[in-house]
C-alpha cells in the first residue's frame, strides 16, 4: 500500500478532482473513438426498445455513483441488438489532472481477462489440442504428484491425501479442479500460494513448478471455488499453440476483433490514458489513487502474462468481445469460435449441487444467489430460482477493481461498467452490477 505521505500528496489533487465528479456525458466522435468500425460510441440509437425514463434513470443512477463519492470515474455502455442503447461517461481517470473519462481511457480488467483466456484456449479445443473430459496431466506431467488437502494437524503441518483422480480440463475450465488462488482463504494450501508468491511468479514454468507442490483444496468434480485455474489455462495455451499467450491472443483474438487496445502492458507513449485505481483509505476516510508496482502494468512490472487478471483494455474493446460472443463467435465477418463453442461455454459444467456465489469483482454489495458456471463465465441458468432481473442464460464475470459485464441472449444485449478501485465507503455497499442490471430490465419495453 502507498505510504501515508503518499496518500497525504495526493490528497490535494484528490479533493481538485471532485470538483470534477459531475461533468456532462460528452459526444465521442469516430475520430475521438479511435475506431472506424462497430461500436461507434457517437450514435446512441434511440430506437433499442428501452423506454427513454428508464435509460435517464440508469444515466442519473451511474451519476450518483460517482457524486456519492463510491468511484472517482465510471464508463458503461449499453448494447441491443447490436445497436448503442446507452453510454455514459462519468467523473474523472485522473486525479491529479482531473482528466475526465473518455473514449479509449484503459482499465485493468482483472478477472474480466479470464473469459478471453478461455475462448483462446477453446479455439484450440477447435484445432482438437485436447478434448474437455482429458485429465490435466496428459499435458501438465508436473501435476501427476499433486495430493490433496485433508485438515491440518494443531501445530498446522497440512494433512495430504492421494487423488481419487486426476482433474479434467473440463473441471480447470470450471474452476471444479480442486485448486486454490491465494486471494483469501486461511488454509494451507490459499497459504501456500500467498508465501510462495504464485501470482508473481518470473516465468511460465516456475510458476507452475509452484503450483505443482501446492495441494488441492478440494477433491476435482466436487465443489466450484474460485481459482489459479485461468492462469494454468494461459499456460496451456502457450504450450498448444508454441507461441507466449499475448502473442497467442494478439493474432488469435485482438487483430481478428480489432481490440487494437488490448494487452498485457500500455505503451509508455499511451500511459496516460490508464484510469487511475483508488483504494480506500480508512484512516483518511477517503480514496486515494493506489501507486504501487502491482498496478503499473509497465512491460517492465509484469513478471508472466496472466490468463487469469493481466489484461488492460477500453470499454469499447471489451465491446467488440462481448458482441462476437453474442453472435455466436463472430463479428465483422470474423469467426472466432464456433457457434457450438459459444454455446457450451454458456452452459453449466458443474457437478450437482455445485454453485457461484461470488461474481468476479474485488467487492459486492452483496453475493448473489448461487449461480451455474460454464467455461470462464457464470451463468443465470434460471432467473426466477437465481433471483435475477436478466434473461434466461445470461452470462457474466467481473475484474478484482470492480469492473462487470454481463452478456444476455435472450434479449440480445449485454452490458459493460469500467470502474478502478479497491474497497469501498464504511458500511455502504454501492452495488454497481445489481443496480445497472435493475434499471437495464426495468427500462427495457420488449
Amino acid at each position: 500500500m502507498p505510504k501515508l505521505e503518499d496518500c497525504r500528496r495526493h490528497l490535494v489533487g484528490f479533493t481538485f478532482a471532485l470538483a470534477a465528479l459531475s461533468l456532462p456525458v460528452l459526444p465521442v466522435t469516430a475520430e475521438q473513438n479511435g475506431t472506424a468500425g462497430w461500436p461507434s460510441l457517437a450514435d446512441v440509437d434511440s430506437g433499442t426498445g428501452f423506454s427513454a425514463d428508464g435509460l435517464n434513470a440508469l444515466d442519473e443512477r451511474l451519476q450518483k455513483f460517482v457524486s456519492d463519492g463510491h468511484v472517482v470515474g465510471l464508463q458503461a455502455l449499453l448494447v441491443k441488438d447490436g445497436q448503442v442503447a446507452h453510454y455514459g461517461e462519468y467523473g474523472v481517470r485522473d486525479v491529479e489532472t482531473a482528466t475526465p473519462v473518455q473514449a479509449g481511457t484503459l482499465y485493468r480488467i482483472y478477472s474480466m481477462t479470464k473469459p478471453i483466456t478461455g475462448v483462446a484456449l477453446m479455439q484450440l479445443y477447435e484445432e482438437g489440442k485436447f478434448d474437455l473430459d482429458d485429465p490435466i496431466t496428459q499435458y501438465i506431467p508436473e501435476f501427476e504428484a499433486l495430493k490433496v488437502l485433508a485438515g491440518e494437524t494443531e501445530e498446522g503441518t497440512p494433512i495430504l491425501k492421494d487423488l481419487a483422480r486426476p482433474a479434467t480440463m473440463r473441471e480447470l475450465m470450471s474452476h471444479s479442479a480442486g485448486f486454490a488462488y491465494g486471494l483469501g482463504g486461511d488454509d494451507y494450501a490459499n497459504a501456500q500460494f500467498r508465501e510462495q508468491n504464485v501470482l508473481k511468479s518470473p516465468d511460465p514454468q516456475t510458476f507452475i513448478d509452484k503450483v505443482a507442490g501446492i495441494p488441492l483444496l478440494h477433491e476435482p468434480g466436487k465443489v466450484w471455488y474460485y481459482s489459479v485455474a485461468v492462469d494454468i489455462q494461459g499456460y496451456l495455451v502457450e504450450k498448444f499453440s508454441g507461441v507466449s499467450l499475448g502473442e497467442y491472443l494478439k493474432e488469435n483474438v485482438f487483430t481478428p476483433l480489432n481490440m487494437d487496445d488490448t494487452g498485457f502492458y500500455v505503451p509508455d507513449a499511451e500511459y496516460d490514458r490508464l484510469s487511475d485505481v483508488m483504494y480506500y483509505a480508512p484512516e483518511q476516510e477517503a480514496f486515494f489513487p493506489f501507486y504501487t508496482e502491482n498496478v503499473q502494468f509497465r512491460q517492465s512490472t509484469i513478471a508472466f502474462e496472466s490468463g487469469g487478471g493481466g489484461l488492460v483494455s477500453t470499454i469499447d474493446d471489451y465491446a467488440r468481445f462481448c458482441q462476437m460472443m453474442l453472435n455466436g463467435g463472430t463479428l465483422d465477418g470474423k469467426r472466432i469460435l464456433e457457434e457450438g463453442t459459444v454455446a457450451l461455454m454458456r452452459t453449466n459444467q458443474l457437478p450437482p449441487n455445485a454453485g457461484v456465489e461470488f461474481d468476479g469483482t474485488q467487492r459486492s454489495a452483496v453475493a448473489p444467489k448461487r449461480r451455474d458456471f460454464g467455461i470462464d463465465f457464470a451463468i443465470i441458468s434460471d432467473p426466477v430460482a437465481m433471483d435475477s432481473p436478466a434473461g434466461t442464460g445470461t452470462y457474466y464475470w467481473g475484474g478484482a477493481a470492480g469492473t462487470w459485464f454481463w452478456i444476455d441472449p435472450e434479449n440480445d444485449l449485454f452490458f459493460i461498467g469500467m470502474i478502478q478501485r479497491f474497497g469501498a465507503l464504511p458500511g455502504e455497499p454501492a452495488g454497481f452490477r445489481e443496480e445497472s442490471m435493475r434499471l437495464v430490465y426495468e427500462a427495457l419495453e420488449e
